[in-house]
C-alpha cells in the first residue's frame, strides 16, 4: 500500500488486527528487516496490528531533496503515524536508525506510546565518536563462504558474527534485499549532512516508565553496546540485554533468545 506525504510516496504494509505496533527499520534497509524478525513473534500471538513501512529513500518509498536531516525524517514518521492510527495509543519496535527515530517519537508524543522495544539502537550519530568493539567472526562457515563470490563473501564477513546457510539466507532476504534497492545518492547526502538530530534525543525531562526492552549485540561493531547504557535511566521499566555471539543483526544470529525477549516484553505490555 502507499501513502503520499507532500511529493513523496511511503510504501507500507499492515498485518493483523488489534493493538497497533509501529515498526521502524534501520538505515538503508527496508521494512523487510522488521517483517523478517517480528512476524515470527506473531505467528503464535494475536491481537496486534503490525504497521511496517519503508522510510523515505529506502525500500519502495521515494526520496526528496527537502528531506535533509533527521528532524524532517522524524516529522514524516510522526505524520505517517497520525494518518495510520489517529488518536490511538500504540507500541513501537525500532532497530538501529529506527531505534534513533523511535526515541524521537517517545520524546515528542510519549503519552500515546504504551511500550517500546529497541534493537541495536543508534545512540551516537557520528561513527567516530561511538564506543564499538572490533569486527569479529565467532562462528565461521568456510563451506558456505567457498560458494560466494568475493564481494558477497566480504559483505557477509564484515556484517555477521555467526555464519550458517540459514543465517546467510535471512541476511539476503531481510537485509540485503532492502539495501540493494535503496536510493544510494539520497542516503549518502543525508548521512553526510543531516544524520544527527538538532536536539538531544536522550535528554529526558520525564522518564518513560512503560514496559521497554533494549537489546544489543556484544560483538556489534556498528553501533556497539556500551553507549546504550547511558540511556537506560530514561526507561525505568526496561529490560537491558547484551547478547553474546551477536552483532548488529542479532535478531538473526540469536533468533531463539531474541524471540524470547520479545515475547516477554509483550507479556509485560499486556499486563501493564
Amino acid at each position: 500500500m502507499e501513502y503520499k506525504i507532500n511529493d513523496i510516496v511511503i510504501n507500507y504494509q499492515v498485518i493483523g488486527q488489534g493493538k497497533p505496533i509501529i515498526m521502524l527499520h534501520g538505515y538503508s534497509t527496508d521494512h523487510r528487516l522488521m517483517t523478517g524478525c517480528m512476524e515470527r513473534i506473531f505467528s503464535n500471538r494475536s491481537g496486534y496490528k503490525r504497521i511496517y513501512f519503508d522510510l523515505p529513500g529506502m525500500g519502495k518509498s521515494s526520496s526528496a531533496e527537502w528531506i535533509v536531516n533527521s528532524d524532517i525524517m522524524l516529522d514524516i514518521v510522526i505524520q505517517f503515524i497520525e494518518e495510520m492510527i489517529p488518536d490511538e495509543n500504540f507500541l513501537m519496535v525500532g532497530e538501529s536508525y529506527g531505534g534513533y527515530l523511535l526515541r524521537g517519537i517517545v520524546k515528542m508524543m510519549a503519552d500515546r506510546v504504551d511500550g517500546v522495544a529497541i534493537i541495536c539502537p543508534l545512540i551516537i550519530a557520528t561513527h567516530e565518536k561511538r564506543n564499538v568493539p572490533p569486527q569479529v567472526v565467532l562462528v565461521k562457515d568456510d563451506q558456505l563462504l567457498s560458494k560466494l563470490n568475493s564481494e558477497d563473501m566480504k559483505n557477509f564477513n564484515d556484517n555477521m558474527v555467526v555464519q550458517s546457510e540459514k543465517i546467510y539466507d535471512r541476511y539476503q532476504n531481510e537485509i540485503m534485499s532492502g539495501i540493494n534497492i535503496a536510493d544510494v545518492h539520497f542516503l549518502e547526502r543525508f548521512q553526510n549532512n543531516g544524520y544527527e538530530f538538532s536536539f538531544d534525543v536522550d535528554q529526558a525531562n520525564i522518564k518513560f516508565a512503560k514496559p521497554s526492552l533494549i537489546v544489543l549485540g556484544r560483538q556489534d561493531s556498528s553501533v556497539g553496546y556500551k553507549d546504550a547504557w547511558n540511556i537506560l535511566e530514561n526507561y525505568p521499566r526496561a529490560t537491558f540485554a547484551v547478547l553474546d555471539r551477536a552483532g548488529h543483526n542479532l535478531q538473526i544470529e540469536q533468533e531463539e533468545l531474541f524471540n524470547s525477549l520479545m515475547n516477554e516484553w509483550l507479556i509485560r505490555v499486556e499486563e501493564y
